[in-house]
């Protein structure tokens, strides 16, 4: 196993980047929003986190080590931690200060909870107008469905991608990852830095509503003027990219696979040169991208991609496709991701200091910016580990109040 690089700065420090300046407040659990601030922390934002005395449920998903939750180390990293009792009055007013203090609040709750607490966004631009306030949610906070609970899985399936995910002759699969609230985080980070932006002429915070299922709609752009003007409904496809061929992934004889992208005309030309089949170039069946493309000649060009890969190992066909300009390669699993050269010289690998573990191996920053780049300063801290700190610093409490919170549980510190 190669080892991954060190983080970029080596262990908790002040929060530096483009970003630093921006306070956050994070009420939110499990993944799209965490993952959202989690964004802002590593370019600089001073993340607090709010969260229950149990703590977030993503610190009992994934894989652990003990009692440690490898998947909270790294979705919570960069951040402070307070757990707090928000059914209590005390806690809420705690809540409520932290917010007054604060440029942005996320939450991904469902639609009336955050008003339910008083934490309505009327409630607290009243007290901080420039408050930006971002709410990821199932179906957004308006619509006949915005009641619903909506996991990103439920979302991709209204969205239309799950239809199209799998082959055709099976029921619609899904990806073994969280797909949907990924790429929800990414478009509720850039909502927040939008508003920011125009908050600098207008003095004023706003809400930023993200949906999951509109998220992954967006997914579907080239689907929807299609169905309109032409009324396609496209089905699975595979392992293939919908329309464009020969763009699949393709067997060796060491039963390995090699994914072959031979979208464009010179690059279509060029992997026929390798196969030694000019016949293939006046092929009416497949002279053009949009002939390549339809479900019957799809079939046929795979089928003869796959009968000469077969006559390859894995890395002697990925060496030939390389050499000859054609975009491939093998399908990297977790152990060849570690081995790769890339993602080694790229920093995506990093060795993150851990508290109790000592460290752990996390993912590197993106985007990466050439004069301000982010950074991982620590791991996800433990339930609650900065609320002292945050009540004494930040919030100006004297220590025998904080003591008093802490012994009525509306503050809870890790023993």
């Amino acid at each position: 196993m190669t080892e991954p690089r060190p983080a970029t700065t080596g262990g908790p420090k002040p929060a530096a980047g483009p970003l630093s300046g921006l306070r956050v407040i994070e009420i939110c659990s499990t993944i799209a929003g965490p993952a959202c601030t989690r964004l802002l922390a590593d370019f600089g934002a001073d993340v607090i986190k709010i969260e229950p005395p149990e703590g977030d449920p993503v610190r009992q998903m994934g894989q652990h080590v003990g009692d440690v939750s490898l998947y909270a180390a790294s979705i919570l990293r960069n951040k402070r931690s307070i757990a707090l009792d928000l059914k209590t009055r005390e806690g809420l007013e705690i809540a409520h200060e932290l917010i007054a203090r604060a440029d942005i609040l996320v939450e991904n709750n469902r639609p009336g909870v955050m008003e339910r607490l008083g934490l309505g966004y009327d409630t607290l631009s009243g007290r901080n107008p420039g408050l930006v306030m971002v709410r990821i949610s199932g179906y957004g906070q308006s619509g006949p469905y915005a009641d619903r609970p909506g996991y990103g899985a439920i979302c991709e399936a209204v969205g239309g991608v799950r239809h199209m995910t799998g082959d055709a002759d099976r029921p619609p699969a899904r990806v073994a990852l969280a797909t949907t609230d990924y790429l929800s985080s990414v478009y509720a980070a850039f909502g927040a830095i939008t508003a920011i932006h125009a908050r600098t002429a207008s003095g004023k915070g706003q809400v930023v509503d993200v949906a999951l299922y509109e998220a992954a709609f967006t997914q579907m752009e080239p689907v929807v003027p299609a169905y309109e003007k032409l009324g396609i409904v496209p089905m699975r496809e595979g392992s293939n990219l919908p329309s464009m061929a020969p763009n699949s992934s393709y067997p060796t004889r060491d039963g390995g696979w090699v994914l072959i992208a031979a979208n464009s005309q010179p690059t279509w030309r060029r992997l026929v040169g390798l196969m030694q089949q000019p016949a293939l170039l006046t092929d009416t069946r497949f002279e053009t991208i949009q002939a390549r493309g339809r479900p019957e000649n799809m079939k046929a060009i795979d089928a003869i991609i796959g009968a000469w890969t077969r006559s390859f190992d894995a890395p002697q066909l990925e060496a030939l496709l390389r050499e000859g300009e054609v975009p491939s390669t093998r399908v990297f699993t977790i152990a060849d991701i570690y081995a790769d050269p890339q993602f080694r010289a790229r920093e995506m690998l990093l060795s993150v200091p851990h508290n109790r573990l000592g460290q752990t191996t996390q993912t590197g920053v993106v985007p990466r910016l050439s004069s301000t780049p982010g950074s991982v300063r620590h791991s996800g801290p433990d339930v609650g580990a900065d609320g002292v700190d945050i009540l004494t610093h930040d919030l100006g409490m004297p220590p025998d109040r904080v003591q008093a919170l802490l012994a009525k549980g509306v503050a809870v510190h890790p023993q």
